[in-house]
């Protein structure tokens, strides 16, 4: 080839990459806010390229996904990230990764392995482009889809990152409260002389042995666990990994599920004066908020772990409670039960939910003084799918009941209806004066046990007997309505009066 010819070649294939086309697209959560397009030959052999693209203002994360064609002769892309620092002298390289990933995000407090967290700085980043083998007569076209996260977005945009680890819908088993080294969760260390910051896998590697389908992972007052979580959810496929926190205050403890953006738990500060504000707060983040193990001593012997606010509280920015704590196990006297139910009697819809509050990921069973083990209880939830979202809208919905002593396979689901009307746990329904709401539960795996009916948090006296003989059994009974708001909901007891199953309410009228 004609020598002014082959640079015409190369300078065409170079302003196809560097003027690669870019496209703004909608800002759902399925559509990017960028495209990045552009082709490579024989020539980019051995070569290393940079595609920009333009950041906005108020962006905190950038997630992207590529792909190329060209792989059945051996064309090989590796990826890397250059961030504006990288077009003033300094290095600017937030990550290469090489071919090992071609879906990688990168945020203030979390990025995939091999690229760094950091300050999303707006201006003129890249893709860097490594083309480690392409044949002199091949050519190959690369496409690069870009999105741009922002500050409250919850943590399960964008789609692209957080796909369903289950399509279908059904019973989903988790624990929703947990600690590790992120805060002061500890185990023994190698040698066993002595206790450390317990690493995450650990409590990660627990929860998938012991079964279950999700958890959350709740360390004091810091999202920084979700850089790890980066990590280990694409290996645990099975097992769901929501980031959460607990907020820890000297006036009460609750779980923030579902984001990992900043929030001021400095209740009695300035900034936060009092609960209602760090309520106004969290309701901005679109995650599920939980009041924890709210009737815990609040003194020197657990500071701030009673719910035990200086002002009232406006409890509907609230949407669930942690009606059962594994601690429970050991002291019954601090069951959140009569304090879910006290909330419930005001009119307010809020789901009773459990967690461990596991400490030592290596525990196998309660210890005084000590932690319970992961799983125990469980929260079951009726979800669309296994996904964040899903399981989150299923919380929030009330869809849920709580295996106290976190078995692997015990079900329970009540229904009620009035004609062609029904309503699940969570639901509401409406029946007049004179009508007959029929009560329907399923029990798994309970034999020997036994239902209690509670109503407007006051046992309820039935003729029908709810006796559970039996792997599976079908219980059911009518209630006359008698036009007024009522919420009613189970409980399943053992033979010796303990607690296996407690169920969140259907609210009538």
């Amino acid at each position: 080839m004609h020598k002014s010819s082959l640079c015409r070649h190369r300078l065409l294939a170079l302003a196809a990459l560097w003027l690669a086309v870019i496209g703004v697209a909608c800002a759902t959560d399925t559509a990017p806010d960028v495209v990045l397009r552009g082709q490579l030959q024989g020539a980019d052999n051995h070569t290393y390229r940079e595609v920009p693209f333009k950041v906005p203002e108020g962006v905190n994360r950038i997630t992207v996904q590529f792909e190329s064609t060209g792989r059945d002769e051996h064309t090989t892309v590796d990826l890397g990230l250059i961030d504006p620092a990288g077009f003033h002298g300094q290095q600017g390289l937030r990550g290469w990764t090489g071919g090992s990933k071609q879906l990688f995000t990168v945020g203030a407090v979390d990025a995939t392995p091999s690229f760094a967290p950091g300050p999303i700085q707006p201006g003129r980043w890249a893709l860097l482009l490594g083309i480690p083998n392409i044949r002199p007569a091949s050519k190959a076209e690369f496409t690069a889809k870009i999105w741009f996260g922002h500050p409250g977005d919850p943590a399960w945009l964008p789609a692209v990152l957080n796909p369903p680890l289950r399509k279908e819908a059904g019973w989903y088993r988790g624990d929703l409260h947990m600690h590790g080294a992120h805060s002061d969760g500890s185990c023994p260390t190698q040698s066993g002389g002595a206790r450390a910051p317990c690493p995450l896998f650990f409590t990660v590697d627990d929860a998938a042995k012991r079964g279950l389908d999700f958890i959350a992972l709740s360390d004091h007052n810091t999202i920084s666990q979700a850089n790890d979580i980066r990590e280990l959810q694409p290996y645990f496929d099975r097992l769901l990994l929501i980031p959460a926190r607990e907020i820890t205050t000297f006036e009460g403890h609750a779980n923030l599920f579902g984001t990992t953006e900043p929030l001021d738990f400095r209740l009695g500060s300035a900034s936060v004066p009092d609960w209602n504000a760090l309520l106004a707060q969290a309701a901005t983040l679109h995650g599920v908020l939980s009041i924890n193990h709210p009737i815990r001593p609040n003194d020197e012997t657990c500071m701030g772990c009673g719910w035990t606010p200086s002002k009232p509280v406006d409890m509907r920015r609230v949407q669930a409670i942690e009606a059962v704590n594994g601690m429970d196990a050991l002291s019954p006297t601090y069951t959140g039960i009569p304090f879910w139910q006290d909330q419930l009697n005001k009119g307010l819809h809020l789901t009773g939910i459990g967690g461990s509050d596991n400490h030592n990921a290596k525990v196998a069973l309660p210890m005084p003084g000590g932690s319970t083990a992961i799983g125990l209880p469980t929260t079951v939830v009726h979800a669309s799918e296994l996904s964040m979202k899903a399981i989150l809208d299923a919380i929030r919905a009330g869809h849920v009941f709580i295996d106290v002593q976190g078995s692997r396979d015990r079900l329970f689901d009540m229904v009620a209806s009035v004609g062609n009307q029904a309503a699940e746990m969570g639901d509401s329904l409406s029946a007049s004066a004179g009508s007959t709401v029929r009560v329907t539960m399923h029990a798994t795996a309970m034999d020997q046990a036994k239902a209690e009916i509670i109503m407007d948090g006051k046992l309820f006296q039935l003729e029908e007997n709810l006796a559970i003989h039996g792997a599976k059994q079908t219980l059911s009974f009518d209630w006359p309505s008698d036009g007024k708001r009522h919420w009613v909901r189970a409980n399943v007891r053992d033979a010796g009066g303990a607690f296996l199953i407690v169920g969140n309410p259907i609210y009538v009228n």
